[in-house]
């Protein structure tokens, strides 16, 4: 039992321990951090425009979770290079800071999710809150710039040569079209069209276009997974979408029906197992507890005739694109957070 108490301990810990680790991105306590070598509390509030004595007792938190270290023959702080590559810097593929600015929308749920969880129903994205959607594009951002063009794409049969042509794209459940601006940038002759039902993201998604300088090429509608508009697209794309959908099975009969006649879809799914004990790992355990309290509720909200959580395994998804006449569906490259599937008729 003590071992047990211990790790549960730990756990605990650590969830205090998020609210902290949400502060210092937010505020821009990691940032103002890194590579400034070693700061005292007065210079880091300084850096940061904010109060010494909150400044102090953050940092006193940060020690102990051991993401920071302290001389205390000179009561500086510093925060390492290979942390500030995890909680500084969001360019870089190990940034992991969108997970915990998510955690006041998931913790702020919960009363909604207990309800959830004795009545049935579900908890729509609408109900989390905007910290939601924006730490969901921060926690997927990193990883789709570091592979997305580069591994990704080209591991899709005949794709990447058309997008050079010149492509249509959709980008279904585009969020704040992160994924559909890397895709313009990288595919100047092709034309990219980003969807999702969430007003908010879709707005934030035009404003991104616009300053990448992309919007000549690149439009954001709001509209649901199971009727965007549009036809004759070369790719669909699902990035770490498809799994939240009520109705999965509505959303690629619509992408099997706008898709070109050889046509592409690209499917993006967290890479756990659907059998429990096999996800006994960092990021397993991630995967599982999101869905727990985020993926279930959220296809649960739309009432259609699945709910898969984030972990239903690949034969549930490939079963569910074979009865809309998807029946190509192949593993193109797989990372250790996600499986990219290359999906056909």
């Amino acid at each position: 039992m003590l071992e047990f108490l211990e790790r549960v301990v730990a756990d605990q810990a650590a969830a205090f321990a998020g609210v902290s680790t949400s502060l210092g991105v937010r505020l821009g306590l990691y940032e103002a951090m890194s590579g400034a070598g070693a700061l005292t509390s007065d210079e880091l509030a300084e850096r940061t425009g904010l109060v010494e004595r909150y400044v102090r007792e953050w940092l006193a938190a940060q020690v102990a979770g051991a993401y920071v270290v302290h001389d205390p023959q000179t009561n500086t702080y510093v925060l390492p290079d290979e942390h500030a590559a995890v909680l500084a810097d969001s360019s870089v593929p190990t940034y992991l800071g969108g997970g915990f600015t998510m955690l006041k929308a998931l913790y702020g749920a919960e009363e909604a999710l207990a309800s959830a969880y004795r009545n049935g129903g579900g908890v729509s994205w609408r109900d989390y809150g905007p910290e939601l959607s924006e730490g969901v594009a921060a926690f997927f951002k990193p990883g789709y710039e570091a592979v997305l063009v580069q591994e990704w794409l080209p591991a899709m049969e005949g794709v990447e040569a058309k997008l050079r042509r010149g492509a249509s794209v959709a980008d279904v459940g585009c969020g704040f079209g992160h994924s559909t601006v890397l895709m313009a940038k990288a595919f100047p002759r092709s034309r990219f069209h980003g969807f999702d039902f969430h007003e908010p993201s879709v707005e934030a998604a035009r404003k991104l276009a616009e300053e990448e300088g992309v919007g000549d090429r690149v439009t954001f509608e709001v509209a649901a997974a199971h009727d965007f508009p549009g036809g004759g697209y070369d790719l669909v794309t699902f990035f770490d979408c498809l799994h939240d959908l009520g109705d999965p099975g509505a959303a690629l009969q619509r992408a099997e029906k706008a898709l070109a006649d050889d046509g592409s879809c690209l499917v993006v799914e967290p890479n756990v197992s659907a059998e429990p004990g096999e996800n006994i790992n960092p990021i397993g355990r991630s995967f599982a507890s999101t869905s727990a309290v985020l993926c279930l509720p959220a296809a649960m909200a739309q009432g259609g005739p699945h709910a898969l959580g984030n972990h239903p395994g690949p034969e549930a998804l490939r079963a569910i694109a074979a009865e809309v006449g998807l029946l190509g569906w192949r593993l193109a490259v797989e990372t250790p957070t996600n499986r990219i599937y290359d999906v056909k008729r």
